[in-house]
């Protein structure tokens, strides 16, 4: 989907896009115009309608290009979830535009009090990739004074929203994973949900355990930072080869002979982990349902995947030299974005 240009382009602008801290401007129209970020996004409401391999593939291209638009279509893409346990009228309102994303987060880290038609909320929300340019944004919420605990979903508009800029981690550093802050404003009632109720649209996506959603989305991420890491170890290989088959040759024979060894790997851990999810959506497509099993077999599967793609890096990170070390370095960033996608804890196995 993407020409020689496109990705020469995007890679190109890479570092300028780490130092400022998010992407630019000519960067969101490409997602715009691809429908990216809208890949879950039902059809009708101006959507890709894609279905869990197609998009998984649209996300491992985009972070084999860069590891942060990868991440940011990915995280983008997948608010589109939402689209279908919105209230209609809303969903309609906030997922129709062609700049339509959002940006928030999962964990329940604010508190709602029930008023006349809606809700008082407050509370502060990290990690919300995206966050500069969100046209809204959702997070959870307890809701105070209900007796037993009562976690509820929340949307906001930009109006709404602080955003606080506090997003300084190894990696993926170009994702604006900012803070969000709401306080003290109310929320109509038709601007809340709960996507473990019954989904509006007969898709099957919107039917797919949220767990296996994010480990298979994530895993798709590491498979493609993974694959341009190596890449780019082999075109260090290229560069060094004379002056290293001169003053070090064993390095060289090691590198080649590692980065060979782990896109082997990678490659069959990627073969495998596309089989299963492609295999287990097939099932639950035609079956309308998967076991309990299958979907923790496709998690197991997405969590050693990202295990081999980051392994795979820190084998052969100790033989790239200083160059390795550079962080205005392709190789140095690659690798930190490997690992800041390979640390979520949905891709661990605890």
């Amino acid at each position: 989907m993407y020409d020689h240009a496109q990705v020469e382009k995007i890679r190109n602008h890479a570092l300028e896009r780490e130092q400022r801290g998010e992407i630019e401007a000519w960067l969101l129209e490409l997602i715009y115009d691809a429908k990216l970020f809208k890949a879950f996004v039902p059809q009708e409401l101006g959507g890709r309608g894609a279905g869990m391999p197609e998009a998984l593939r649209l996300f491992e291209q985009a972070s084999w290009i860069d590891g942060a638009f990868g991440w940011l279509v990915t995280i983008g893409a997948g608010g589109g979830f939402f689209s279908a346990t919105l209230p209609e009228q809303e969903a309609v309102a906030l997922f129709s535009g062609r700049d339509a994303v959002l940006a928030g987060s999962g964990m329940p880290t604010g508190t709602a009090q029930r008023t006349e038609g809606g809700y008082i909320v407050s509370g502060e929300w990290k990690y919300c990739s995206g966050s500069t340019y969100a046209s809204f944004y959702t997070a959870n919420c307890m809701i105070e004074g209900e007796g037993e605990p009562l976690m509820r979903s929340f949307a906001f508009l930009p109006e709404q929203v602080e955003v606080i800029r506090d997003w300084n981690s190894l990696g993926l550093r170009a994702t604006s994973s900012h803070s969000i802050k709401v306080q003290s404003s109310f929320v109509p009632e038709n601007m809340t949900f709960d996507i473990a109720t019954e989904p509006r649209y007969d898709d099957p996506i919107y039917r797919v355990p949220f767990l296996p959603f994010a480990q298979t989305s994530f895993a798709a991420v590491s498979i493609g930072i993974a694959r341009h890491f190596l890449e780019e170890c082999r075109s260090l290989a290229a560069h060094k080869a004379w002056e290293w088959s001169e003053m070090q040759s064993r390095r060289l024979e090691a590198l080649l002979e590692a980065v060979d060894r782990e896109e082997q790997w990678l490659t069959e851990a990627s073969h495998l982990f596309h089989t299963i999810v492609e295999s287990s959506w097939e099932t639950f497509v035609q079956e309308g349902e998967l076991s309990p099993e299958l979907w923790d077999e496709v998690g197991q599967v997405s969590q050693q995947t990202a295990s081999t793609a980051r392994s795979g890096a820190q084998t052969v990170f100790p033989l790239l030299g200083m160059t390795g070390l550079q962080q205005n370095h392709p190789l140095n960033r690659t690798w930190r974005d490997l690992h800041t996608v390979t640390q979520h804890s949905v891709l661990l196995s605890l």
